[in-house]
């Protein structure tokens, strides 16, 4: 029998973990669709983001076995170190390292230095979108010195960098002037071999929205509010209007705190027939039956190198409103009020990407979403689900992800 690589993994935060969002469901993701072709191993935090508290039902400083056979050693705060993390890896036999993530002292850049740089291991760094240019605007100049020091050392010669498209290749390079290896491959979804969906009543005059992503301005969340804003002074010549009714659910901690109120402040300024409920983090195996209680995921997000809340809205049959900073692109549904599509522009028709810069037409589509009844919104929902299904399965996805440890 053919012996498994063994891959050792650094990340902050994990299962069963999930405020961190995207990163914890990518490793996730990447252990359930590969755990039969490779022995996963991960030192993480007992905590997850913005927590004191360690996880229940697991042991702390310790190996932990979950389901798919992966390993996870939950670190506690007071142990924490750099002499600590050395003594855990050395009680793996691994033939590469995983690193996820670009800023963190001990889960990104000591593995860098200390396995790759120091003692020469294989080491693969996966960015997790921290490298692109959306993110720049939070911690500006934290950044601009880190990419400098970054240059002047070198700090990842000899590293394979792991982006999960061509463009965050492209700022991969740009921002960091790095000239070594970058492998390509998209985030892989959620394990699931038993995909269904269910339909969900629609009717004219009813939309039922949410978001399940961070508070925050990298998400947007603000914009979303303002669009709904926006909506409520473009139908204030409509007569009735009262007759029309919107809920609007968003999932997900709270980043900034001056942000977070800025939106409960604009959210509570919407009439009485807009409601906007701040239902705080959701756990990672409750979104799928979470989203189809709604009828579209609204997230006009700054910018995704994947976007999971997004694709796991495929596979639960509910189209999206987002934005065109994300790598699915030309979902554009029918819409009357909506700019045609160019002639050589495929459209999927499950749901719309629509441009930051062009408010009125997330108001024109939500409109359009509003009057939709039942039999156009299952079309859209089936051909959501079908879309689900082929990311879903897409075998191609899973080999560049399994050559990533090649």
């Amino acid at each position: 029998m053919i012996s498994r690589k063994r891959i050792l993994i650094f990340i902050d935060w994990f299962v069963p973990g999930y405020k961190a969002g995207g990163p914890i469901s990518s490793n996730a993701n990447l252990i359930d669709h590969l755990s039969e072709e490779f022995e996963f191993y991960v030192i993480t935090r007992d905590t997850d983001y913005m927590e004191s508290v360690p996880y229940t039902h697991i042991v702390t400083n310790e190996w932990n076995t979950m389901n798919n056979g992966a390993r996870v050693y939950y670190v506690s705060a007071d142990r924490l170190s750099f002499r600590t993390l050395i003594r855990i890896a050395r009680q793996v036999p691994f033939d590469a390292i995983f690193v996820n993530g670009i800023y963190s002292l001990y889960f990104s850049l000591f593995p860098v230095i200390w396995f790759g740089r120091i003692r020469s291991n294989k080491v693969v760094v996966s960015a997790r979108g921290m490298l692109s240019d959306h993110t720049f605007s939070a911690k500006r100049l934290k950044k601009k010195i880190f990419y400098f020091v970054a240059r002047i050392m070198n700090l990842y010669r000899g590293v394979i960098i792991h982006a999960t498209n061509a463009e965050e290749e492209r700022q991969i390079r740009k921002n960091l002037g790095f000239r070594g290896t970058i492998r390509i491959a998209p985030n892989l979804p959620l394990c699931n071999k038993n995909l269904s969906f269910t339909t969900l009543i629609k009717t004219n005059g009813e939309l039922r929205l949410v978001s399940i992503a961070r508070i925050s301005p990298e998400k947007n969340t603000l914009y979303a509010l303002e669009i709904l804003e926006q909506f409520v002074r473009y139908t204030s010549k409509i007569t009735e209007k009262e007759k029309y009714s919107i809920i609007f659910d968003l999932y997900g901690s709270v980043y900034q705190d001056d942000y977070g109120a800025q939106c409960r402040a604009l959210a509570q300024r919407l009439p009485a027939n807009i409601k906007v409920n701040f239902c705080g983090s959701i756990e990672k195996d409750s979104v799928s039956a979470m989203l189809q209680k709604y009828h579209f995921l609204l997230m006009p997000s700054q910018g995704e190198n994947y976007g999971h809340s997004i694709v796991e809205s495929f596979i639960a049959g509910r189209p999206v409103i987002i934005s065109d900073r994300t790598p699915w692109r030309n979902l554009n549904s029918i819409c009357s009020n909506q700019k045609s599509q160019t002639a050589n522009q495929k459209s999927l028709g499950v749901g719309w990407d629509i441009p930051l810069d062009e408010p009125e037409r997330f108001v024109k589509v939500i409109e359009y979403c509003m009057g939709m009844g039942q039999e156009e919104y299952d079309t859209l929902s089936e051909e959501a689900y079908q879309f689900g299904r082929q990311i879903s399965t897409d075998i191609d996805v899973l080999e560049v992800n399994r050559r990533l440890f090649d």
